[in-house]
C-alpha cells in the first residue's frame, strides 16, 4: 500500500511539474508575442487596429487567442460578443487548450522556413487557427455540447478550409502548413509533433461505423495531397510522400509513396515531421 501511495505521489508531482513547465513556456510565448506585436505596431500603423484587437488589448495568451479566433469565426448567427466568451470559457475549463496553442505556435516557427516570428502565424495562418478552433470544439464535444461543436467545425471549414470532426483527437506541437483542404475524420488520432501539408485527408474507406479512421503516430510528416484511408496506423517518424494514397499500415521511420503507397528507401532514425524534409533522395529505386 505504501509503495502504491509513493507511486501515486510521484505521478502527481510529475504532473504538477509538467503543468508548471507548460505554464512557464506559455508565459514566455506570450511575452515574445507582445514584444513582436508592439514592434509591428510601431512599424506599420495601418495594422494597429488588427494588433490591438488580436493581441495588444488582452491580458494573456488565452484571452488573445480566444478573441483572435472569435474575430475569424463570427457570423450573422453568432457574433463576437457571444463567441469570444464561449472560447474563453472553454480555455478556462481546460488550460491545456491554450497551452497546446502556445506549443503549436512554437512548432510553426521552428518548422516553417518562411517565417522567423510568432506573430505571423498567430495573426494570419489558417492552419494554426483551424487546429486551435478544433481544440475548443473537441472540448465542447466531450461535454455533450455537440451542436455548438458542430457550429465551430462548420465555421472553421468555411473560413479556414480545414474540416476536422470535433471528436477527432489531436496532440500537441502540430503544424498544418497552408492548411487548405485538410480533412480529418471522426475517429482519427493525430499524436504529438506531426506536420502535414495542404489537401491531406485522414478518412474512411466507405460507410463503416465505429473506429474507421487513421492513427497518425508521433513525428509523422504527411506531404501535400496525401490520402490516408481506413483504421490503419502510420508509425512514429514515418514520411508519406505528396499525392500518395495509403491503404495499409506504415512502419515507424519508413517512407511510403505512390498509389497505392509502397515503402521506399532505407528506414530513418529521425522524425520526418521535425526536419520537414520532403525529398525522396533516400530511395534506392
Amino acid at each position: 500500500m505504501a509503495a502504491m501511495w509513493d507511486t501515486d505521489c510521484a505521478d502527481l508531482a510529475a504532473a504538477m511539474t509538467l503543468r508548471q513547465h507548460r505554464a512557464a513556456a506559455g508565459a514566455a510565448v506570450w511575452d515574445h508575442l507582445l514584444a513582436e506585436g508592439r514592434d509591428a505596431a510601431a512599424r506599420e500603423p495601418m495594422l494597429l487596429r488588427t494588433l490591438e484587437q488580436g493581441l495588444l488589448a488582452h491580458a494573456n495568451f488565452a484571452d488573445a487567442l480566444a478573441h483572435r479566433l472569435a474575430h475569424k469565426l463570427e457570423d450573422a448567427d453568432i457574433g463576437l460578443g457571444c463567441l469570444a466568451p464561449l472560447l474563453m470559457e472553454a480555455m478556462e475549463e481546460d488550460p491545456g487548450i491554450p497551452e497546446a496553442g502556445a506549443d503549436d505556435l512554437m512548432a510553426v516557427r521552428d518548422r516553417d522556413p518562411s517565417i522567423t516570428d510568432l506573430l505571423t502565424p498567430f495573426l494570419y495562418f489558417k492552419g494554426y487557427h483551424a487546429i486551435q478552433t478544433h481544440r475548443v470544439a473537441h472540448h465542447l464535444w466531450r461535454q455533450g455540447r455537440q451542436h455548438i461543436a458542430r457550429f465551430l467545425q462548420s465555421r472553421a471549414s468555411e473560413v479556414f478550409a480545414v474540416d476536422i470532426h470535433p471528436a477527432a483527437r489531436l496532440g500537441r506541437r502540430l503544424m498544418f502548413d497552408h492548411g487548405t483542404a485538410i480533412v480529418i475524420g471522426e475517429t482519427a488520432v493525430v499524436e504529438d509533433d506531426v506536420s502535414m501539408l495542404h489537401s491531406v485527408t485522414l478518412g474512411g474507406t466507405g460507410k463503416q461505423s465505429g473506429d474507421r479512421h487513421p492513427k497518425i503516430r508521433r513525428g509523422v510528416l504527411i506531404g501535400a495531397g496525401a490520402k490516408i484511408l481506413g483504421n490503419i496506423e502510420v508509425g512514429e517518424g514515418a514520411k508519406v510522400g505528396a499525392g500518395s494514397v495509403v491503404l495499409r499500415a506504415v512502419e515507424p521511420y519508413t517512407t511510403v509513396v505512390g498509389n497505392p503507397a509502397q515503402p521506399v528507401g532505407q528506414r530513418r532514425t529521425v522524425m520526418a515531421a521535425l526536419t520537414m524534409d520532403q525529398m525522396l533522395d533516400d530511395c534506392t529505386g
